[in-house]
């Protein structure tokens, strides 16, 4: 419910009625992680999906019973040589989904636990207001969304951060496609005249040394950290931190003569073979893109396919389920 949450606060303040249902068990070839909702108002609006569309129009159903009756229920969906709109998911897995009229809805940045009967309980700077029952220890103690006996719990996590190192037009373009993505995305360059936020609506711009900013900022291994510069006066200050550090991937642009030369400098800074392995360079994938918008389109589908693992190939060459495996799925 947390991904809908925003527009569900404006159906509560406009006095709209609804429900919403909300995924609670994945397995096989699911298309949705634990956590998806889809909301049904009373008027017969809609806003998110529990499946991609496979069952959704069966979800939307049950969403207007429960309006109807007021009752929350569970309900299991899998594979059915039927039609996938009515009873099943042609693509093979299996989803449960707890559907709950009028449920609470949670300030920003609250964590939300809801039992299948029907309580909730809410965490929020600190607070704690209601209670699922016994298990209110292990939801206080939760740090990701999941589902408890008879409870799911979602919390809240921040956006990834992408931090994009050179003030350029290919950083303009990697920012729109970052922020589409759902990245907190910052551009930083040492050279002022570049890195203005006129030139990267919707990013933070910090004006420094890349090196010095990646020293003092926040990072985790959600966090994508992009090397656009092409100076190694820049670039390899940047990179021998951020090789060492614990993010999720590090890339730089260049061609391979540029690499090469880079390589050779990164490892007369000490950088180990273990740690330039980590480095995606040429960055992006190889889609035969020219322009700034082809090259960032290149550069995020290498970061979704390292974030989510992908193998960076076509759909059509390879075997196996092609939704992402369920535990990268979850760990948004």
């Amino acid at each position: 419910m947390l991904e809908i949450a925003e527009e569900l606060r404006a159906w509560s303040d406009a006095g709209r009625t609804f429900a919403v249902a909300t995924v609670i068990g994945v397995s096989g070839s699911a298309p949705r992680p634990i956590g998806a909702s889809m909301a049904v108002s009373a008027d017969g609006a809609v806003i998110g999906n529990v499946s991609g569309g496979c069952v959704d129009g069966a979800v939307y159903e049950l969403c207007r019973e429960a309006i109807r009756t007021g009752e929350s229920s569970t309900h299991r969906f899998g594979y059915s040589d039927e039609s996938a709109f009515a009873v099943g998911l042609s693509c093979g897995g299996v989803i449960e989904v707890f559907v709950q009229p009028a449920p609470v809805i949670p300030p920003s940045g609250a964590t939300v636990a809801r039992s299948f009967t029907g309580r909730t309980m809410l965490v929020h700077n600190g607070k704690v207001e209601g209670t699922v029952g016994s298990l209110d220890a292990a939801v206080l103690s939760s740090t990701e969304t999941t589902v408890l006996p008879g409870v799911l719990v979602e919390v809240p996590a921040p956006p990834p951060r992408m931090l994009i190192f050179g003030a350029l037009d290919f950083a303009a373009a990697l920012t729109t496609v970052g922020t589409f993505l759902g990245y907190r995305v910052t551009v930083c360059d040492a050279r002022p005249v570049f890195a203005t936020p006129e030139r990267f609506p919707g990013a933070e711009v910090v004006v420094d040394w890349p090196h010095r900013y990646l020293e003092q900022t926040t990072v985790d291994d959600r966090t994508a950290i992009c090397v656009l510069t092409h100076d190694s006066k820049f670039d390899i200050p940047v990179l021998t931190r951020a090789l060492r550090i614990p993010v999720g991937y590090v890339g730089a642009m260049g061609s391979r003569r540029t690499h090469a030369e880079r390589l050779e400098l990164l490892r007369g800074n000490g950088v180990t073979p273990e740690e330039l392995a980590r480095l995606r360079s040429p960055i992006g994938l190889d889609i035969g893109g020219l322009t700034p918008e082809e090259t960032a389109l290149s550069i995020a589908a290498e970061i979704v396919a390292c974030r989510r693992n992908g193998s960076g190939r076509p759909l059509s060459a390879v075997c196996g389920p092609i939704h992402t495996r369920l535990d990268a799925m979850t760990g948004s």
